[in-house]
């Protein structure tokens, strides 16, 4: 009998590791776990609400070994205004960069925001055309509203701790992270923000900006309520936003009243607007991630 009951303690234990996608009232995918963990950092996916009510972004999710609390780290991406491109946007991981923070005992989520991929739905962050009328503020509001959806929502999960939250952003992820600086979460200790900003390479043409005065000047405003720690990090060959751009961005921000920590790295590869996405990358920016997370305790 004891054998017996062993096996079926066992056999409800898998059932409960395999997580089987739930269902809202109309048969649609709830929010939570999709699939089941897989490998060593536990990569699994996860639907994950949005600002918008009905659109749940899929979201990748790891975390160390354990039942935690851990705390956390939402990962955000980047963004394309061709809808085309938006549509075959891939599922964001960050693998590498969603491993070193596993690695220092930090839960990760990466959601792939309204708009974009299989996530679908609007598209909630548009920054506006021409560029005589972009709106970086407003766009970069859009994403940090994205974030803090995620933010919520992974803060009730029970191996998540609520306060201490970082928040990392690529591109226009970084940009909306720094948007979301500008309204000081109580819960997030601070962001982290490789290479961000909105309309770089227009026409696809190598530091071709869109507006860049907006963008600093977006940039300022942000400053101005955000008290934050901020780690801003871009490089000499940003074919985004180049070192002059970068500079001037963080410049803004920081005589609006931001507390920012600017470090412009060395030329990474081809483009160095792709350093946090590359694994061979890591190198680089590790040690520099590591002070700032360090200076924080």
């Amino acid at each position: 009998m004891k054998r017996l009951l062993a096996g079926l303690f066992g056999f409800c234990l898998a059932i409960s590791a395999t997580a089987v996608p739930a269902q809202d009232g109309g048969g649609r995918p709830a929010a939570g776990p999709q699939s089941q963990e897989q490998g060593r950092y536990r990569q699994q996916l996860w639907l994950v609400p949005s600002q918008d009510s009905s659109i749940l972004m899929r979201t990748t999710v790891f975390r160390p070994a354990g039942p935690g609390p851990f705390p956390l780290v939402i990962i955000n991406h980047g963004s394309v205004q061709n809808p085309e491109e938006r549509r075959k946007f891939g599922q964001p991981v960050f693998a590498a960069g969603a491993e070193f923070f596993v690695r220092r005992g930090y839960a990760v989520a990466v959601p792939q925001r309204p708009g974009h991929g299989e996530t679908g739905g609007p598209y909630l962050e548009a920054q506006g055309s021409p560029c005589e009328r972009a709106d970086f503020r407003k766009a970069g509001l859009a994403v940090a509203d994205s974030i803090e959806a995620a933010i919520r929502y992974m803060s009730e999960q029970l191996f998540v701790k609520r306060d201490g939250i970082v928040v990392v952003g690529q591109s226009a992820g970084g940009w909306g992270a720094l948007g979301l600086a500008s309204r000081n979460p109580k819960n997030v200790m601070a962001i982290i923000n490789f290479a961000g900003g909105r309309g770089g390479r227009v026409h696809n043409r190598s530091n071709n900006n869109c507006a860049p005065e907006k963008l600093v000047a977006a940039a300022a405003l942000f400053g101005s309520t955000a008290r934050i720690p901020v780690l801003s990090i871009y490089t000499q060959n940003d074919s985004y936003f180049s070192a002059a751009l970068s500079r001037q961005i963080a410049d803004a921000y920081r005589k609006a009243g931001g507390n920012m920590d600017y470090r412009l790295l060395p030329a990474f590869g081809e483009d160095g607007h792709r350093l946090f996405g590359a694994r061979d990358g890591t190198a680089i920016w590790e040690p520099v991630v590591d002070g700032f997370l360090k200076g924080l305790k």
